[in-house]
């Protein structure tokens, strides 16, 4: 079985990027009804051109509709289905019974997935969703990978099954949270959580106004809703063993570079073991994801009930993009700014399908040949000599701090 590698893509600069980088699917949304309202997501217009640039990629484009809309939206909804129809869109993901079955109406022929959001956890539910219509179940992340295997042993093989391999984890059972809307009056369920289980909190006794105590599990402090981040790079044999279709990256919020990293690990991870089966991961393809802006890693619930999921709150940032290769010609690479850099740099770059390599930058010039000693400005073009080729769209990284 070749599994899919499933990326997200929050806006179109993500989007290319997981598909320079290997996916063989993006998931994202519309303006409206996706379970991510803080990115730019996609007006109609850019939907039908996302559509077009996966396609030519070979990439399949599904369109998330997996918010549990109140009734004064439910009327925009069939628009969104009919345009998501016409313009290729190959399978919209739903959590909602009422979702679905507009989607059926609006939308016959595009393939219907059911969201993470719809929480299934038994195959009796996923054959039900089968029956009513469904060609894929996200399963929910509290599953183990042996609950996995028994629901896939006891459903149509028709069904395929799809399940989050790396990402931020949500502390409610399959992201179905009211504390973001209680506390900030941001609706979860709607795409714009605030995230307070992200936040440190203290204990008030009543009596004792003012006086605040830490509510400590150890040394370090507590954050008692916070999950580590779920990270399954090293099981890719058994995530197949068990009979997952689709490995699904979570992180429709985050940058391009973090799509870009992650889907090259994954595709790297995917591919190599499809060709050395039973040989231990290359240890250079998990650590790329340690250059990535991540909180603790762990593996969820896949191999039994997590004993702890929460740490403190900060995210781990060890690399930042130094620039963005444009084009390589007679031994100069045109680089585009992101973060500043100087002359004797030594950068990690990051090519599609490749293992990194490191590269010093002994000699840097502005766009006109001119010597400079640093890249202070955003996006400024910069020339640099290299020893080697550079591909356009390599991404040139430093620690951070160096």
């Amino acid at each position: 079985m070749k599994m899919e590698l499933l990326a997200p893509a929050g806006d179109f600069e993500r989007l290319e990027a997981a598909l320079a980088f290997g996916a063989d699917a993006v998931y994202l949304a519309a303006k409206e009804f996706g379970m991510r309202a803080g990115p730019a997501n996609f007006s109609p217009e850019e939907l039908a051109a996302a559509v077009q640039a996966a396609h030519r990629k070979g990439a399949r484009v599904h369109l998330t509709c997996n918010t549990l809309p109140r009734v004064d939206e439910l009327d925009r909804l069939p628009d969104l289905l009919c345009h998501a129809r016409q313009v290729g869109v190959d399978a919209l993901i739903v959590a909602d019974l009422g979702v679905m079955k507009l989607a059926q109406k609006y939308a016959p022929d595009v393939e219907l997935h059911v969201s993470t959001q719809a929480g299934v956890v038994n195959h009796e539910t996923a054959r039900v969703f089968y029956e009513m219509g469904a060609s894929r179940v996200v399963l929910a992340r509290e599953l183990s990978m042996d609950e996995i295997a028994q629901i896939r042993a006891k459903t149509p093989p028709e069904l395929e099954l799809e399940a989050f391999v790396h990402g931020s984890m949500c502390v409610s059972f399959s992201g179905r949270c009211l504390l973001s809307n209680y506390l900030t009056g941001r609706d979860a369920n709607r795409g714009d959580c605030a995230q307070p289980c992200r936040w440190s909190y203290r204990l008030v006794e009543e009596k004792r106004p003012g006086e605040y105590f830490p509510i400590e599990e150890d040394d370090r402090g507590t954050y008692i809703l916070n999950s580590r981040d779920m990270c399954m790079i090293r099981h890719i044999p058994e995530l197949q063993k068990a009979g997952i279709s689709s490995l699904k990256i979570e992180g429709r919020a985050k940058s391009a570079y973090y799509v870009a990293v992650t889907v090259n690990a994954y595709r790297s991870a995917i591919d190599f073991c499809e060709r050395h089966p039973g040989e231990p991961l290359p240890e250079w393809i998990a650590e790329e994801l340690n250059k990535i802006s991540h909180r603790e890693y762990s593996t969820g619930f896949y191999f039994g009930t997590p004993g702890q999921v929460y740490q403190n709150g900060g995210y781990v940032r060890d690399y930042e993009v130094a620039a963005v290769c444009e084009g390589w010609e007679n031994g100069v690479a045109t680089l585009s700014q992101r973060n500043r850099f100087f002359r004797g740099d030594t950068v990690d770059v990051l090519e599609p399908g490749a293992r990194p390599y490191l590269l010093t930058l002994d000699e840097l010039y502005d766009a006109e040949m001119t010597p400079i000693d640093a890249a202070p400005h955003a996006t400024m073009r910069v020339l640099a000599k290299t020893g080697r080729p550079v591909k356009p769209g390599a991404l040139l990284r430093r620690v951070r701090g160096e």
